[in-house]
């Protein structure tokens, strides 16, 4: 087969493949020279154990056809049994076909158990050694190039991702130091935090950095579904399950199959829909609404939450067999007031996105302006951060963010001006209040604003809080 030609329906690359041939034999290494050298392949032959190991070690070889002796009067081939496994050590996909005019089944056996691909006896016939060592090349040069193209599909797409984690800070290094060492595994992670400090951006990034990467990522916020719509939201319903089941409808679960399901605000979850969730961690097994028939989950679930969940188990609000279910890993995002190092980075990111939306000639900021972003509390964190740099490019007439554009001051709140206000304006002021004031607990700035707590999750996504 011509160096280069397809495989199967696989595409082989059309560079010269790379043969190393080890033999204590001139004729022989002279011979695989000729045989392969005149197909276009790059040959390097070398005479002893030492040497072999040395070419491996500094290069990628496709394939390896190397002799089982190498010293005058043995026959017994426990070199090239050596060689054989310091070339696997060197390099685990090279593929080796090993060699000996003194062939035993027993040592072709041994050969084939230690990872060698094939064995040929000498003197060989040309058509069959080239047909042999041919496979095998292609065979490698078809993995490496479908490994290659996976990890820069992966990198295309992580670049492509819509939001981007930034992070200097000491607290921000550690966090993603974490994620790195647990994101290929399928552990379930708890992520901690206040509102509005990435934890559904981070775990996006956790599934990015997965086996699952391939597969989707489905966000289930939790806050926002009615109790008595979430087990038909999450596991799915077949028809005339419910009065207004009219049809079948498939769950997030099953959405997320191959992938990652994110329930967010996991700890808004009442009792009764917390045992049906235990028991599909517990079994990676649940059915839908109305259905006898038993559906294999097969995702990873990562969960968040702002909610002290510690306390809500010891006040039996939230089961404790459920958080230990949840939390294999835990990860706390820390607020940004703790990671001020990371706030003009963020401010200049955020600055960019909104510059480049809204066709802006804005190119920085003043001393005065960095002053009140590096100043000032935060507790809305980079959500409340992103939002007040829309809100200043909006109002920005220069080529400069100034502090009157962030309409803040300090650490303090701005004043409130009710009759230059909008209703959105006054209500997104009492929003934050309430949530300051109740140290962010959303159901209970929900109650004391008179709200439900899906009503509420919706203004705090529409205003950015």
């Amino acid at each position: 087969m011509p160096c280069g030609e397809d495989n199967g329906d696989r595409a082989v690359s059309k560079e010269a493949i790379r043969l190393l041939v080890a033999d204590d034999d001139q004729g022989v290494l002279v011979s695989a020279r000729m045989l392969f050298g005149d197909s276009g392949w790059k040959v390097d032959t070398v005479s002893s154990v030492t040497d072999a190991v040395r070419r491996v070690e500094a290069g990628e070889y496709d394939v390896a056809l190397i002799d089982m002796n190498y010293t005058r009067n043995t026959t017994a081939g426990t070199e090239g049994l050596d060689l054989l496994a310091q070339l696997k050590n060197a390099d685990p996909d090279l593929p080796v076909v090993v060699m000996t005019a003194w062939a035993t089944v027993d040592l072709a056996v041994e050969a084939l158990k230690m990872g060698a691909r094939d064995f040929i006896q000498k003197p060989w016939s040309n058509d069959r050694v080239f047909q042999q060592v041919n496979k095998h090349a292609l065979n490698t040069r078809v993995i490496r190039n479908e490994r290659r193209l996976k990890e820069e599909t992966r990198t295309a797409r992580m670049d492509s991702l819509p939001g981007t984690i930034i992070g200097q800070s000491d607290a921000m290094r550690q966090v993603l130091d974490v994620v790195e060492q647990i994101a290929p595994s399928d552990a379930p992670v708890l992520l901690l935090g206040e509102n509005g400090t990435g934890k559904s951006l981070l775990a996006r990034w956790i599934h990015e950095r997965s086996r699952r990467c391939s597969g989707p990522f489905v966000n289930v916020n939790i806050g926002g579904l009615a109790e008595s719509l979430f087990e038909s939201e999450v596991f799915g319903h077949v028809k005339g399950a419910f009065t207004d089941a009219k049809t079948d409808r498939v769950g997030r679960f099953e959405l997320a199959r191959g992938g990652t399901i994110f329930l967010d605000e996991i700890g808004n979850l009442g009792l009764a829909q917390q045992s049906r969730l235990l028991r599909l961690l517990e079994t990676g097994e649940f059915e839908r609404v109305g259905s006898s028939r038993t559906v294999k989950a097969e995702v990873r679930v990562v969960s968040a939450t702002n909610a002290p969940l510690r306390d809500r188990v010891a006040d039996k609000a939230f089961r404790e067999d459920l958080f230990y279910r949840l939390n294999t890993v835990t990860i706390e995002m820390p607020p940004l007031r703790e990671r001020r190092e990371d706030i003009m980075p963020l401010a200049v990111h955020f600055l960019q996105k909104w510059v480049a939306k809204y066709r802006k000639a804005i190119e920085g900021f003043d001393r005065d302006a960095e002053q009140i972003l590096m100043n000032y509390a935060w507790p809305g964190n980079i959500r409340e951060l992103e939002h007040a740099l829309e809100r200043a490019v909006l109002l920005c007439k220069g080529k400069v963010i100034e502090k009157g554009n962030l309409m803040m001051e300090g650490s303090a709140s701005p004043a409130i001006d009710l009759e230059s206000m909008s209703v959105e304006d006054v209500e997104r002021v009492l929003i934050g209040k309430a949530l300051r004031r109740n140290g962010g607990n959303v159901s209970e700035a929900a109650r004391q604003l008179g709200m439900s707590r899906a009503t509420f999750y919706r203004r705090l996504q529409s205003y950015g809080l």
